[in-house]
């Protein structure tokens, strides 16, 4: 027989009770040592499910985020496909202005440009100038500025003034030194500084401007530009009117980017232009890699949930196995099977949430404002940690229901043998 007498089956809520007082004392009476480790192991693996895959993703949602900021702004106005600039801008700016989500506003004329230094040194002309082909925008200073904030981003130099008509910004992609890449068909400035003359041609004008500073914003489209005035570049481009080719609103909450869109679009302006949230005009590339390193998190973030699953395994598996005998008379004494489960899955249960809660702390309190102050350096964008509070809450349930079900299976194969046999220690 496998008990000598039968005793009455104890109600579900003796059971809890019992087998969260038999969890308390196994854990109070415990190793410390192995208690501190196995909840060591739990926050690094709590943190692990969040930071791999927040610092992937934040990668690329700091470069979307600068996007938005220095290129598109919250909506981008632009050319329709089939029109080289965009029609009646004074009214589009106008309808702009009064919307009340609107905050600021900022024109840009563009255009291609070749632009050449190191000209007045050339001696063969056989030899391959030193040009580079870019786009290049003519913008009202104080108005872009107002809108993307351009002049935080000049790391040599100056920004422009209203009165530079003779001057030009360079992104830091038209410049060998800060993009020091020799692939076939690409061309970028060697040699060139603060100072420098550099010839600029557009549309078969060409004008002698002073490099008065180099931008570098981790956006290609930004990088790969010059600046110059409104004036500078009309001149260039023999324009008279005011039809710009980007029109770009910042808007005083983000969030009624959308609302503001359709307030636009209702009044007229896409039958003369495009209109874009910064999300609509947001880079294909941007979303993929988005994606891509949102599977690369979950995919790490998953084998480090199976070592916290094995790791609770374990641990409960030899306390479950050194308690043997103990677990046996607890039996023999009329301790129902439920109870012993429960305080076993009690224990994992705590391991998680002790481990999990001080993971919550280090990665609020510690982790995410330490990558607000000290972004990653990586070439594309300033990576920080992204970490939601909906995607934290799901990979800390992951890891709780993981290690219930990791404590849970242990003390089953235990409680399967016979009481007897575990009472003699058979």
């Amino acid at each position: 027989m496998d008990r000598a007498f039968t005793y009455p089956r104890p109600s579900l809520l003796v059971s809890v009770r019992l087998g969260l007082f038999l969890a308390l004392r196994q854990i109070q009476r415990g190793n410390i040592w192995t208690l501190i480790l196995t909840i060591f192991v739990m926050t690094l693996t709590f943190l692990n499910l969040v930071f791999i895959g927040g610092i992937l993703v934040g990668l690329i949602t700091s470069s979307a985020d600068a996007n938005r900021t220095l290129y598109t702004s919250d909506i981008i106005v632009s050319a329709l496909d089939k029109r080289p600039y965009i029609e009646d801008t004074p009214g589009i700016v106008a309808i702009a202005h009064a919307l009340p989500w609107v905050s600021q506003v900022s024109t840009r004329y563009t255009g291609s440009a070749r632009i050449e230094a190191g000209y007045r040194e050339r001696t063969n002309y056989t030899d391959i100038a030193n040009e580079a082909n870019a786009q290049i925008a003519g913008i009202d200073p104080a108005q872009e500025n107002s809108v993307s904030g351009l002049s935080r981003k000049v790391v040599t130099g100056r920004y422009l003034n209203a009165g530079d008509a003779e001057g030009i910004l360079l992104g830091a992609n038209l410049l060998y030194q800060f993009s020091p890449i020799d692939a076939p068909g690409l061309r970028t400035l060697k040699n060139v500084h603060v100072g420098d003359k550099v010839r600029v041609t557009v549309a078969g004008r060409t004008k002698e401007l002073v490099v008065l500073g180099i931008l570098k914003s981790k956006v290609a489209q930004v990088d790969q530009r010059a600046f110059v005035i409104s004036s500078t570049l009309r001149d260039l481009l023999g324009r008279t009117d005011s039809s710009v080719n980007e029109i770009v609103i910042k808007l005083s909450f983000p969030d009624d980017a959308n609302v503001a869109k359709q307030a636009l679009i209702a009044s007229g302006v896409a039958e003369h232009a495009k209109v874009q949230t910064w999300v609509d005009a947001e880079p294909k590339a941007i979303k993929d890699i988005a994606g891509t390193f949102a599977l690369l998190g979950n995919i790490v973030g998953s084998i480090g949930l199976v070592v916290a699953a094995i790791t609770i395994f374990i641990v409960i598996f030899i306390s479950a196995i050194t308690r043997r005998k103990f677990i046996g008379i607890l039996r023999g004494l009329g301790v129902g099977e439920l109870a012993i489960e429960i305080s076993y899955v009690a224990q994992a249960l705590f391991y998680a949430l002790v481990g999990t809660t001080i993971g919550i702390l280090i990665l609020y309190l510690v982790l995410q404002p330490y990558f607000v102050s000290h972004p990653i350096n990586f070439p594309f964008s300033d990576g920080v940690l992204v970490a939601t509070a909906l995607g934290t809450a799901v990979r800390a349930a992951l890891l709780v229901l993981a290690s219930v079900i990791a404590g849970y299976i242990p003390v089953r194969i235990v409680l399967s043998g016979n009481t007897l046999d575990a009472i003699l220690g058979r």
